[in-house]
């Protein structure tokens, strides 16, 4: 054979390499990408998060894990909820979340894997932990997880350990590219258990929204109302020519009245005195109460959760 016809070949061979090692790191690459992040209402006192992260990297020791949070309120699924959509999207696509909220633990709840429209995974009980994610960055695809074959190997006796035996090994396989999406169990319908609550919204004269979470650290209470909702209530371009302005604010649990209050919106702590309250934009540019130096939670006996709702009118 000559020269010339050995090169052609050699070149075309190294080229059909080329493209089948680009469509092995393209499928790869679609089924997962190796980060697997954790939230639990565990906390951090026992064995039980370093059991999770241990069959993660059993499963692949090359995996990333990381932790959402452990402090989630005992049972508390709103939280849950609330924590997995307040950080999903500053994580890359194809990350891998991993929820154990479960006080259904043991029961007929179903165990799924909902994969967002954004190329998100969240495997958690099917309880209301989806709530928040499901609405906000839609529903591509949710499968139930097939525990006679996503179950780690000789806990086929425990059924109080989902968190650990179920979900922790689903999600590491998943995250791993050890199973596809769809060897995650059979397809059901593209949708979620949800708690109710208020969403954000204008009626009238009023926005209205809900209270999702409290700041743990300080008290402050988080809405979901977005800025640009009081902008246009306000009728405003710049939420500036806002400050020092008042509002009636209306706070109620289940249609009771808790707090009806006036106050001025202010771009931070320190337009007011200390202990007095204000109105001001948080990190995840949300509407938020609190006190300047105190703790406005607690001094206006206020929780969070789907029954409590915020009202807010210019004065």
């Amino acid at each position: 054979m000559k020269k010339e016809d050995l090169m052609k070949r050699f070149k075309l061979l190294v080229m059909v390499n080329t493209v089948f090692i680009f469509l092995g790191f393209q499928t790869v690459f679609a089924a997962g990408n190796g980060i697997v992040v954790f939230q639990s209402d565990f906390g951090l006192r026992d064995q039980a998060v370093s059991a999770m992260h241990g069959v993660a990297l059993g499963v692949d020791k090359n995996l990333k894990v990381e932790d959402l949070t452990h402090d989630i309120p005992a049972y508390n699924i709103w939280e849950g909820a609330y924590r997995l959509d307040a950080v999903a999207d500053f994580w890359p696509e194809h990350t891998v979340f991993v929820s154990v909220v479960d006080p259904g633990v043991g029961s007929d709840r179903k165990s799924v894997v909902l994969k967002t429209k954004t190329n998100h995974y969240f495997v958690t009980p099917d309880n209301g932990t989806l709530t928040l994610v499901a609405k906000r960055l839609g529903i591509a695809e949710v499968r139930e997880i097939d525990e006679k074959v996503n179950r780690l190997e000789g806990s086929e006796a425990s059924h109080t350990f989902h968190g650990r035996d179920v979900y922790a090994y689903t999600g590491a396989r998943l995250a791993a590219n050890k199973i596809s999406f769809e060897k995650v169990g059979p397809k059901l319908p593209a949708e979620v258990l949800n708690i109710q609550y208020e969403s954000a919204r204008i009626e009238g004269n009023t926005l209205i929204g809900g209270i999702p979470i409290l700041d743990p650290a300080y008290g402050n209470v988080w809405t979901n109302v977005p800025m640009d909702l009081l902008l246009k209530l306000s009728k405003v371009k710049d939420y500036v020519e806002l400050y020092t302005q008042p509002f009636s604010i209306t706070i109620t649990q289940s249609g009771k009245t808790v707090l009806l209050k006036a106050i001025t919106f202010e771009r931070s702590f320190a337009g007011v005195q200390e202990g007095e309250p204000l109105l001001y934009v948080n990190s995840l540019e949300n509407l938020a109460l609190a006190l300047n130096q105190d703790n406005f939670a607690n001094k206006f006996n206020i929780s969070a959760g789907g029954e409590w709702r915020i009202e807010i009118r210019a004065r």
